[in-house]
This record gives C-alpha cells, structure tokens and sequence, in this order.
C-alpha cells in the first residue's frame, strides 16, 4: 500500500507534466497565454483531486493483487 506522501508527490508530479501539456495545447487553440494558463490551472486542479481520489479508493481494492 503507498504511503499519503507517495500518492501526494505521484499526483503533483503527474498534474504539473498535465498542466503544460494542457497549457501548450490551449495555447494552440486560443492563441493566449492567459486563457490556456487559466483553462489548464482549472483542469489541473480538478484532475488532481480526482487523482488522489481515485488513487485512495483503489489503494483499499484487494482485487487483483498477490500477496508477497
């Protein structure tokens, strides 16, 4: 099972390569900084929390694994 700590630092490392590949692709369709920074600030956010989330409800799944 990951500790908080590992699930935290997989889901920030994980949301910040989202929020420039989110920001670079806003950017090719708006043609503004501002507006793909603030679309990708906004996904990051959410995907984070969803991340986490999701991480810490499959952390408690036994489905799946072999004990060691």
């Amino acid at each position: 099972m990951d500790s908080t700590t590992r699930l935290i630092t997989k889901s920030v490392t994980w949301q910040l390569a989202g929020l420039i590949t989110m920001t670079l692709i806003g950017y090719l369709f708006t043609n503004s900084l501002s507006a793909s920074g603030g679309i990708a600030i906004a996904g990051s956010v959410a995907g984070f929390i969803s991340y986490f989330v999701h991480e810490m409800v499959w952390s408690k799944v036994g489905w799946g694994r072999k004990n060691q």
